[in-house]
């Protein structure tokens, strides 16, 4: 099974949009192995972003993640790293398309509702950032056998 850090970030919170995006996640199979809400500081966002500090938009963006809570969360599936990146959709909620949660809640190019991992290394990075290994509870929910058949590991 694979791992990936979600973020709903403060404009899901704040449009009280978390349990949606939750459900959908679950509906599609994925397990959520850790969650918790926070307020992201500066130090964080500086490196949860760290790609991206030098650039001229950072301040707008820091001000942005560090402006009210967030969710953080690890989902675990199959393939979950490029399951949750379709679902979100295309960066812009303006270019995401229906039926992807930006797509069907997300109007701005900027405030997308969702930060999804893009990549394993990125994945285990973040996972490190905002959760230690006793904060991870792995677990086989008992409708695995009606989500994937047995050989898809």
């Amino acid at each position: 099974m694979q791992r990936s850090f979600i973020l709903l970030k403060p404009d899901c919170v704040q449009r009280r949009l978390m349990g949606q995006v939750i459900s959908r996640f679950e509906q599609k199979g994925l397990n959520f192995v850790a969650m918790k809400m926070l307020q992201i500081t500066p130090d964080l966002a500086k490196q949860h972003y760290a790609e991206h500090v030098e650039k001229a938009w950072y301040p707008t963006l820091e001000g942005f993640i560090t402006g009210g809570p967030v969710v953080a969360a690890v989902v675990e599936g199959l393939e979950a790293i490029q399951v949750v990146r379709d679902m979100l959709g295309a960066t812009s909620g303006l270019k995401a398309s229906a039926g992807t949660i930006r797509g069907d809640f997300s109007s701005s190019r900027q405030m997308n509702l969702v930060h999804g991992s893009d990549g394993p290394e990125a994945a285990e990075r973040e996972i490190a950032l905002y959760f230690n290994d006793e904060e991870l509870c792995g677990y086989e929910p008992t409708i695995t056998p009606w989500l994937r058949a047995a050989d898809e590991d």
